[in-house]
């Protein structure tokens, strides 16, 4: 039987980190308060209990997820990790004592809040993924390719075998700014790096002329007949078109002239 007790469980914010703090939590039967990252920012009346990290109990809890409940659940606990919910590391932990409880059957309770909660911030999750997978547009600089997102969600590592398949041959990078995340591609090699700060410098004359060939293209394959802002903002989010090259006119970021784009192509023709 385990009980609610008033603690709360600090960590590193790794996954090795939280699958500690699931082994303590089985290993004291109990359900802490809440699990936090670092040391807690405010005063709290509840003792605050410090995982450390070891990547051993971390092994025998990620080993024994697929074994006892399913590959499904461990894949649906990864992905979890990656997503914006709040307190997405105590609903793991709750989540994973149902699991183990009711094994592979966890699947299907979806009248259960914990389930649903967690089933919704994984489709959230890898909804935006699969978005950004046509959303991501890349720059030229001197032969590499970079690209800025800024997602609710860390999707970096769903993106990672998708652009890595694509673009097997060029080297490239991706920033996330908002979780100061980046997947570096280079010489067939990937990296996930984290806790980085990046810039994009400024686009050369080559490369902002590509970009108005670009968005004359979007313009030019438009229906004005079929024209529906609604749709496309169904389909397209504005929150991603600051980062979109056919869009960022449409937000007021650039300005563009016709007389600067007959100069461009003079320039190039």
């Amino acid at each position: 039987m385990f009980n609610r007790r008033d603690v709360i469980y600090s960590y590193d914010g790794s996954f090795e980190g939280l699958m500690c703090c699931v082994f303590e939590s089985f290993v004291r039967k109990e359900i802490p308060e809440a699990i936090i990252v670092g040391d807690p920012l405010q005063l709290s009346f509840s003792d605050v209990l410090e995982i450390e990290t070891d990547s051993q109990k971390a092994m025998r809890v990620s080993r024994a997820i697929p074994l006892k409940i399913s590959d499904f659940t461990f894949d649906t606990v990864c992905k979890m990790f990656l997503s914006c919910v709040e307190n997405k590391d105590l609903l793991i932990l709750e989540f994973l004592h149902k699991g183990f409880k009711y094994g592979r059957n966890i699947e299907h309770m979806l009248a259960d809040d914990t389930v649903n909660t967690v089933n919704k911030a994984v489709f959230h999750c890898t909804h935006e993924a699969h978005l950004l997978k046509g959303f991501v547009r890349f720059s030229d600089y001197n032969g590499y390719l970079a690209a800025v997102i800024e997602p609710k969600n860390k999707v970096i590592p769903l993106l990672a075998s998708h652009f890595t398949d694509r673009f097997r041959n060029e080297n490239f990078l991706i920033y996330d700014k908002t979780h100061r995340m980046a997947l570096i591609y280079f010489s067939q090699r990937t990296e996930i790096a984290e806790n980085i700060d990046f810039e994009l410098p400024d686009a050369n004359a080559q490369e902002e002329y590509y970009r108005e060939l670009w968005k004359c293209f979007y313009k030019t394959i438009g229906i004005k007949e079929r024209y529906n802002p609604r749709c496309r903002m169904n389909l397209m989010p504005k929150r991603f078109w600051s980062n979109m090259t056919e869009m960022r006119d449409e937000l007021g970021i650039t300005e563009n002239s016709a007389n600067r784009i007959l100069q461009k192509n003079e320039r190039y023709n």
